[in-house]
């Protein structure tokens, strides 16, 4: 395969697996070896083995990082920090792209971004939607009071009122907070659930500051 046929392949997809070149009589090691050339020339981006993104400006879609997330550890899904952020819930811009899944907590740096991936018991992969990020591009992200409950539950020292308060929660109309503590509750665990309690009580002294 020449690259000028990977581009023509490829150019309208954010990201591309190797499977998608193999199509006739084509050749997995040889197809690798190309891969491989073309990572070493920069012109084509490796993201972990087998997924890959076309280097500017060979690419007609740039893939979203939450895209990139979902992709990269299948089964996953953004939260904590990250989505907190999407939702406008914390102040601050998150330069990592975070994620929760059921498998070894990571960290992968790459050239579309960093990418962390922390580890959840299976029974609290729970309480995510898919929604299109950009046009063309459907990721998997928490639900805004999950995404609370995921940095809960995985930051030590994290239902305490005053690292509640150093998070600057902001915008908590944007929390159902009828949904917050039933799904603490759910939960099993008493420190999402004594969490729950002080972020319904921050969000109510909010609410009457700004009465």
């Amino acid at each position: 395969m020449k690259f000028v046929d990977l581009v023509e392949k490829t150019r309208h997809l954010p990201l591309f697996e190797t499977g998608l070149l193999l199509a006739g009589k084509a050749d997995l090691n040889d197809v690798r070896r190309q891969l491989s050339r073309w990572v070493d020339a920069g012109k084509v981006i490796q993201l972990r083995r087998g997924l890959y993104a076309l280097a500017e400006p060979y690419g007609q879609v740039k893939p979203h990082s939450f895209y990139v997330a979902n992709q990269m550890v299948r089964g996953s899904y953004v939260s904590l920090h990250s989505a907190l952020s999407h939702y406008g819930l914390i102040p601050e811009y998150v330069p990592v792209v975070t994620s929760v899944h059921t498998g070894r907590p990571g960290q992968w740096e790459t050239s579309l971004g960093v990418f962390r991936f922390q580890h959840v018991i299976p029974g609290f992969l729970r309480d995510f939607k898919s929604v299109e990020i950009v046009a063309g591009q459907k990721v998997y992200i928490a639900e805004p009071e999950k995404a609370l409950l995921d940095l809960v539950h995985l930051t030590p020292g994290s239902d305490n009122r005053a690292w509640l308060e150093e998070l600057r929660l902001q915008n908590f109309e944007r929390l159902n907070m009828d949904k917050l503590v039933p799904l603490a509750e759910k939960s099993g665990k008493r420190k999402q659930m004594r969490a729950a309690k002080v972020i319904a009580c921050l969000a109510s002294e909010e609410e009457f500051l700004v009465l």
